[in-house]
This record gives C-alpha cells, sequence and structure tokens, in this order.
C-alpha cells in the first residue's frame, strides 16, 4: 500500500523520451527510407546504357574434371551494348510517386511524433495526479474501515441493524476496491513511463545504471 513520492519533471520526460525511444529512431529512419527511395528513383530516370560482357573458353575430355584443364585456342568474347530509345515516361512516372510517397511519409511521422509527445505530457500529467489519487484513495480506506468497526460494535451490542452493517460492509469492501485500482492505476503508469523514457526519474539516472 505504499508508493514512491516524487513528481516526475515534464520537460526532462520529454528530454529522455526524445533522447531514449525507440519510436523516435523508426520514424527518423521512415523519412530517411523515403528520401533514398526518391534519390533513387531521380538517378535511374532518363537515358540509360547496359553494357555486356562475354568472355569463354572451350575444351574437351572423357573425364569433367579433365575438361577444365589446359582450356583450347578457340576462346571468344562478345561485347554487346544496349541503350533504350525511349522510356514512355517511366522514369519521371517514379520519381513522382517516390516524392508523392516521400510527403506522405512525412506527414505520417509528423503526426506520429505529435501524438508521441501528446502522449508523452498526458502520462506525466497523469502519474503526477495518480499519487494524490492513491492518497485520497487510501484514507477514504481507513475511514470506511472505522466506519465498519464502529458498525459492528453498534450491531452486537444490538444498537443498529444489519442493513446498517451490510451498509458499512459494503462501503469498506467499495473503498478497498478503489484503493487497489488506484494504486494499480499508478504503477502502471510508472513502469509506463519508464519504459517509455527509459529513465528513472525517482532515482534522477537511465535506467541502465541500475543494472548489474
Amino acid at each position: 500500500d505504499t508508493i514512491s513520492s516524487f513528481e516526475v519533471p515534464l520537460d526532462e520526460a520529454l528530454k529522455q523520451a526524445y533522447a531514449n525511444s525507440p519510436d523516435v529512431d523508426t520514424y527518423q529512419r521512415m523519412r530517411i527510407e523515403s528520401r533514398s527511395q526518391l534519390a533513387q528513383a531521380k538517378a535511374s530516370r532518363g537515358l540509360k546504357a547496359d553494357l555486356y560482357l562475354q568472355f569463354g573458353l572451350s575444351q574437351t575430355a572423357d573425364k569433367l574434371k579433365e575438361s577444365y584443364r589446359n582450356p583450347m585456342d578457340q576462346q571468344y568474347v562478345s561485347l554487346s551494348i544496349a541503350i533504350p530509345i525511349l522510356d514512355w515516361g517511366r522514369g519521371k512516372g517514379k520519381v513522382r510517386v517516390a516524392k508523392s510517397q516521400m510527403e506522405l511519409v512525412d506527414t505520417q511521422v509528423s503526426q506520429a511524433m505529435t501524438d508521441f509527445e501528446l502522449n508523452v505530457r498526458k502520462m506525466v500529467r497523469q502519474f503526477n495526479l495518480q499519487a494524490r489519487q492513491v492518497d485520497v484513495a487510501l484514507r477514504t480506506e481507513r475511514t470506511a474501515r472505522k466506519r465498519y468497526d464502529v458498525a459492528m460494535k453498534l450491531y452486537l451490542m444490538g444498537k443498529s441493524s444489519l442493513l446498517d452493517l451490510n451498509a458499512a460492509i459494503s462501503e469498506k469492501d467499495s473503498a478497498r476496491r478503489n484503493c487497489i485500482s488506484a494504486i494499480q492505476t499508478y504503477w502502471t503508469l510508472y513502469y509506463g513511463l519508464r519504459s517509455m523514457t527509459q529513465y528513472d526519474f525517482e532515482k534522477n539516472c537511465p535506467l541502465w545504471h541500475n543494472v548489474d
């Protein structure tokens, strides 16, 4: 029933998230790949020439391995060149497609980075509020437990009804469930922030500092 009492600075959380989250690297890789595809499309358009060179030797023998020894003087060399006259606009089309794809990736990455930052801000805000929620839930549970104790004593003394006792029991159990739920939410946010930022805000150090 105990939690760590500290708050996460928003600026530090954003700094660590941008520095350590693998999502940021993924978005950067997507941008680099889209630009690489555009550069490749631009480089492959226009007039191209393919050069082919063949060289061969010949020999005959009764055994396979001997056919590769002392090749005969009947060597041949073939040289050819192929130059397409028209590409029917395929090069320009590939460039347009690659450019559109790059612009789409840029839009997607920009939106993803915005969502990423909003998610960090939301989690930090929720975490800093959740400690107070846990404190309220703990105090509510203690109060409900005291009311239950009083209701039980009054019932045993014959000064209250079974309905009053059942109401106290229900209030106590509900307060306990709310307390457990609040603590669960706290630790979920706690480790979610650690995972997202790879940083221990309680000890103010990266997570790998605590690894043997």
